[in-house]
């Protein structure tokens, strides 16, 4: 799967807000993307590396992702790159 393709585009709900505290971003990203794929795509976007990946398919039929930054990144610094804070 192409990686530019992988990552739709961040939330910005409440428990996204709340995670960021914990230095995890929160994305939508594509159904068929692995956590692999996720892991790589968000290494390459945003230059971090993520440390773990969580997903799950919403009610509405979206793939979310909760992604867990290494401590040398501020999951604060990376969301303001992309507007959300």
């Amino acid at each position: 799967m192409d990686l530019n393709k992988v990552i739709l585009y961040p939330l910005m709900g409440e428990k996204a807000t709340f995670l960021r505290a914990g230095n995890k971003l929160t994305f939508v990203v594509d159904k068929k993307a692995t956590k692999k794929e996720i892991k790589e795509a968000i290494g390459k976007v945003y230059n971090v590396k993520a440390v773990h990946v969580t997903t799950m398919i919403t009610t509405e039929g979206l793939k979310k992702a909760h992604i867990t930054l290494a401590s040398a990144h501020n999951a604060e610094e990376i969301a303001s790159q992309f507007g959300v804070v």
